[in-house]
C-alpha cells in the first residue's frame, strides 16, 4: 500500500539522505563494527549535510522544520544499513536538542546548540541508572546545592554515545523528599572534573554503538548548566520521552521492514527439493503474514507521525506505537532467520546482524512492558 503522508520535499530530502548513506555510511558499517563505535568524521560529514540540525533552530545552525516527517525519514534511510546508527543519530539529533530548545536558556541555546548540529558536540543523555532500568521515578543520581554550584554523585549505566559524548542531560535527584517531583536535569560536559567514563559495555548486538557507564564524582555543575527548572525534570522527561519512542518505532519497523525484503528475494533464489523455498506453501503463507503486518503496523505509525508532527500526539499513543512495532519488528527478524536456515546464524549476514541488534528496541525507551502499562492505566485499570 502507497504511504501517503510524504510530500516533495520529504522526498527530496530522502534522497539526499539516501546518497550520505551511500556514500558515507555504507561503505565504512563493517569497520565501525570492529572499532565499537562511530568517528568523529561521521558525525561532522553528517553536520555538514544538515542531517543532525532538524531540531535546531535556524539562528545555531539548523534546520528546524518542525516537520516530524523529516526526522522519519532520516531514522528510514540510516535503519536500512544499520540498526545502531538511527538509535545513536537519534539521540543526538532527536533527543536531547528538544529539552535544551523548550527548557534551555538562550546562552545555553549559544552554547551546545550550535555544536550539535554541527557535529563537533556529541550528544548524549543519562537517565537509566544500574539499579533503576525503566523506574525513572526512583533515580539515585544526587545534585546537591553549594553555594552556585550543584554537586552530582552517582553512575548511569546503558547510555548510548557515553563513551564519545561530549555533553550529557544528566537527571539528579535535588529533593529526595519530593521523589519523583524532585528531580532536575543538568547539562554536564564531558570536560568537568569529576565526570568520568566507565568501559564500553559488551552488548549482544550493535557493536557500533559506544553504549557506556557514566561516574559522576563530586563534580560540581553551575546553576546555570541546569535545563529548565529546578524539581521539574520528571515531568519533562515524561512530555519528551513520546518523541523518542515513536522514533524507536519509526527505526524498528524501517530496519525490519528492509530485512524483509532482503529475505523475500532470499526466498526465491534459493532452492531446496527443486523449487524456491519461497514457493513452499507454508513459507508463502508466512511472508504473506509477515508483508501484511509490515504494512498494517506502518499504517499506524505513520498516523502517529502526523499526529506528533502537529502536536496530537499523545503520550499513550506513542507508547503503544513503540510497544507494537518493536513486537513486530522482532517477529518479523526472528522469521528471517529462520528463513535463512543455517546461514542466518552466521554473523556474516545481515540478517543475523539485524535479529542481534533489535532485541533492544523491546526495552529501552521504557520496556514494552512498562507500555502496556501505560497503555492499561488509559483504559482505567
Amino acid at each position: 500500500m502507497r504511504r501517503r503522508m510524504f510530500e516533495t520535499e520529504h522526498d527530496d530530502f530522502r534522497e539526499s539522505v539516501a546518497e550520505f548513506v551511500k556514500r558515507h555510511v555504507a561503505p565504512h558499517v563493517e569497520q565501525w563494527a570492529e572499532d565499537k563505535g562511530l568517528p568523529r568524521e561521521l558525525w561532522q560529514a553528517a553536520g555538514e549535510q544538515g542531517l543532525l540540525g532538524l531540531e535546531v533552530p535556524e539562528q545555531y545552525g539548523g534546520g528546524y522544520p518542525q516537520d516530524y516527517r523529516f526526522n522519519a525519514v532520516l531514522f528510514e534511510e540510516f535503519s536500512r544499513v544499520n540498526f545502531a546508527l538511527p538509535s545513536c543519530i537519534g539521540i543526538h539529533a532527536d533527543v536531547v536538542p528538544p529539552y535544551i530548545v523548550k527548557l534551555g536558556t538562550p546562552e545555553q541555546h549559544q552554547r551546545w546548540l550550535p555544536g550539535i548540529a554541527d557535529g563537533s558536540i556529541i550528544a548524549a543523555i543519562a537517565m537509566t541508572e544500574p539499579s533503576g532500568g525503566s523506574d525513572l521515578a526512583n533515580l539515585r543520581t544526587t545534585a546537591v546545592r553549594d553555594g552556585d554550584d550543584w554537586v552530582l554523585n552517582g553512575s548511569k549505566t546503558f547510555i548510548t554515545n557515553g563513551y564519545s559524548a561530549d555533553f550529557v542531560i544528566v537527571a539528579a535527584r535535588t529533593s529526595p523528599e519530593k521523589k519523583a517531583r524532585g528531580i532536575t536535569l543538568f547539562g554536564v560536559e564531558a570536560t568537568m572534573e569529576g565526570f568520568h567514563r566507565g568501559r564500553k559495555l559488551d552488548k549482544v548486538g550493535q557493536p557500533e554503538s559506544d553504549t557506556a557507564e557514566l561516574f559522576f564524582d563530586n563534580l560540581r555543575v553551575p546553576s546555570e548548566n541546569i535545563i529548565g527548572e529546578v524539581d521539574t525534570g520528571f515531568i519533562q522527561m515524561m512530555v519528551n520521552l513520546p518523541q523518542e519512542r515513536l522514533g524507536a518505532a519509526v527505526y524498528g519497523l524501517a530496519h525490519a521492514r528492509q530485512i524483509l525484503d532482503e529475505t523475500l528475494e532470499y526466498t526465491k533464489e534459493r532452492t531446496a527439493f527443486g523449487q524456491p523455498i519461497g514457493a513452499f506453501q507454508h513459507n508463502k503463507f508466512l511472508l504473506a503474514e509477515l508483508v501484511t503486518k509490515a504494512e498494517v503496523t506502518q499504517a499506524f505509525v505513520d498516523e502517529a507521525v502526523l499526529a506528533h508532527t502537529t502536536g496530537e500526539l499523545s503520550a499513550v499513543d506513542a507508547a503503544k506505537a513503540k510497544y507494537w512495532a518493536s513486537d513486530v519488528q522482532n517477529e518479523i527478524l526472528d522469521h528471517c532467520v529462520q528463513l535463512y536456515g543455517g546461514y542466518g546464524y552466521m554473523n556474516e549476514y545481515r540478517v543475523a546482524r539485524a535479529w542481534k541488534d533489535a532485541r533492544v528496541n523491546r526495552i529501552w525507551a521504557g520496556s514494552n512492558e512498562i507500555m502496556k502499562e501505560l497503555i492499561g492505566r488509559d483504559l482505567g485499570l
